[in-house]
């Protein structure tokens, strides 16, 4: 997984639904079906584009398939968006560094 590819993946808004309610934990395709305005179909659709960003695993349970978030995908693109909030403090910080080493304006 590439996080462009998870970040395309949670492009769609219904995809990004579908993957927000396995937070609570594995749910299988009827489950989250049950109160999208989509149908079954369409969300295992989602589902197998979220599997294949690497941002949710299936695990197979008799005849039902259940379906997590991918901690691992999630990592990866938690570290890329880390990656802004690290360079933004660092820029904040030469920022105030070089604005510090500058005398004040005399106003007498």
């Amino acid at each position: 997984m590439t996080y462009e590819s998870a970040i395309q993946a949670l492009g769609d808004p219904t995809r990004r639904t579908v993957f927000e309610r396995l937070r609570g934990g594995p749910r299988s395709v009827g489950d989250l079906a049950s109160d999208l305005p989509v149908s079954r179909p369409a969300v295992s659709q989602h589902l197998r584009v979220l599997e294949n960003a690497g941002l949710v695993r299936a695990r197979r349970q008799g005849t039902r398939n259940f379906y997590s978030v991918n901690g691992e995908g999630l990592a990866e693109l938690r570290a890329y968006f880390e990656g802004f909030w690290d360079e933004a403090l660092a820029a904040f910080k030469a920022a105030a560094e070089s604005e510090g080493g500058e005398d004040e304006p005399d106003d007498g």
